[in-house]
């Protein structure tokens, strides 16, 4: 063996066992404000000399004969990303403007195009466009894939793409779009501008019937939720009879921020539990006391892009009896990631848990089925922002089928009259 590759091997050994070294205390990525107590790091194992080897190998070999030169910092860290990458779809190294990022994104108000991204089976995914947001404008819709930024492949790279995609307001990105049903890549020419995330809306549908939508879950929902139900309330001086709550295309988020929205509307039980390898990994949240709407019907509407925080949402309403779930099957993400802090600034993204609803289920990879089922993939939800036009039943068919559905619970009828109205129970 020569003396480089002894050499590259030692590195890489120290290397691997320093980045293991430096998972020190995390947060959980959907529990922003827990600290997570940790004990000291358990000694390592030995790195397998027959895989240092190989590592080596490869690595003299792309920088021997490689078409470019790639620096060693560069090599490393795309060695360190694909290990990562590799475990899962949701785990991730981020650097630190990547870290800064994934905390900027709690926070309610960034500069960027305003698209909510997940990757799924190799590609990133739009899950939905910020309403009012450029991208929303220009005309991307939940499901395109991003193939390209400003002309460079994407792949699986959902933080790279983010950070792409963010940048000064009043610059330019350009998207490279796959879309179902269209043969060629589509591109869109964007501004970015300082996207503000309202992550509920809400409104009444009918006197006594109201509408609550809730986009994304960040550290401010469950008490958005409260005011727009207050709202209602007020709007509604008789009483709330019943409630369409709609979870489509909510790609999740902090988790305790879903844990309080499904509490918002049970007075006891579980709502969540998870199990890992850790003991701050496995956890049992229940739910307290008190419901917003006390005891008023209530309808959850859900879509395949209803995924993590919305899918526990949705999961402890409908195990408890509390809500009827109307529309498609949703994403499947059963799992919980933890940001790990790295010692220079970066951190790891790594799944930590895997969740189960109340009656004990793991919907990871399956999705929860809901009560009544809608054919179609369904179009998305309707724009509410101020300009739009015309009643919201009118412009979205989900929220419209979604009404006559609470409107039956709330009137003790079966579902006999909603099937005859073309709904699939």
């Amino acid at each position: 063996m020569s003396a480089r590759s002894r050499t590259l091997i030692a590195l890489t050994a120290g290397t691997l066992l320093g980045f293991c070294g430096a998972l020190t205390g995390g947060v959980l990525a959907d529990r922003p404000n827990a600290l997570q107590h940790r004990e000291p790091n358990p000694p390592h194992a030995s790195l397998p000399w027959q895989e240092a080897s190989l590592f080596a190998e490869v690595y003299e070999r792309i920088k021997r004969d490689y078409v470019d030169e790639v620096d060693d910092h560069t090599l490393m860290e795309k060695a360190i990303r694909g290990m990562v990458a590799g475990l899962d779809p949701h785990s991730a190294y981020l650097d630190s403007q990547e870290f800064d990022e994934i905390r900027l994104s709690t926070m309610g108000s960034y500069p960027g195009v305003g698209i909510e991204v997940m990757a799924n089976d190799g590609v990133v995914k739009i899950l939905r466009p910020i309403d009012g947001s450029p991208a929303q404008r220009a005309g991307l819709r939940a499901g395109d894939h991003i193939v390209r930024i400003d002309g460079s492949d994407v792949g699986a790279d959902l933080a790279g793409a983010i950070a792409r995609m963010r940048g000064i307001s009043g610059t330019l990105v350009t998207l490279s779009v796959r879309r179902e049903g269209s043969a060629e890549l589509l591109d869109f020419a964007l501004r970015r501008e300082q996207v503000e995330v309202h992550s509920v809306l809400g409104q009444t549908l009918e006197p006594g019937f109201g509408y609550v939508r809730v986009t994304t879950f960040s550290e401010t929902t469950a008490q958005d939720v409260a005011r727009a139900i207050s709202h209602l309330k007020r709007d509604n001086p008789t009483g709330i009879c019943g409630l369409v709550l709609d979870l489509r295309n909510n790609p999740g988020g902090v988790l305790e921020a879903g844990v309080a929205v499904a509490d918002a509307f049970l007075d006891s039980g579980v709502i969540v539990s998870a199990d890992g390898r850790t003991p701050e990994a496995r956890f049992q949240m229940e739910a307290t006391h008190g419901d917003l709407i006390n005891g008023a019907a209530l309808v959850v509407l859900v879509n395949a892009g209803s995924a993590s925080a919305s899918e526990i949402v949705a999961g402890a309403l409908k195990d408890h009896g509390r809500a009827l779930l109307v529309g498609r099957k949703t994403y499947g993400k059963g799992s919980v990631q933890t940001v790990l802090p790295l010692s220079r600034g970066g951190a790891v993204k790594l799944t930590t848990s895997r969740y189960f609803t109340p009656s004990g289920v793991s919907i990871h990879g399956k999705g929860i089925v809901p009560d009544v089922l809608l054919d179609g993939s369904g179009e998305p939800p309707a724009d509410m922002s101020p300009k739009a036009e015309g009643p919201l039943t009118e412009r979205d068919a989900d929220v419209r089928l979604a009404l006559g559905v609470v409107k039956d619970r709330a009137g003790g009828r079966h579902l006999v009259a909603a099937v005859s109205r073309g709904f699939v129970p």
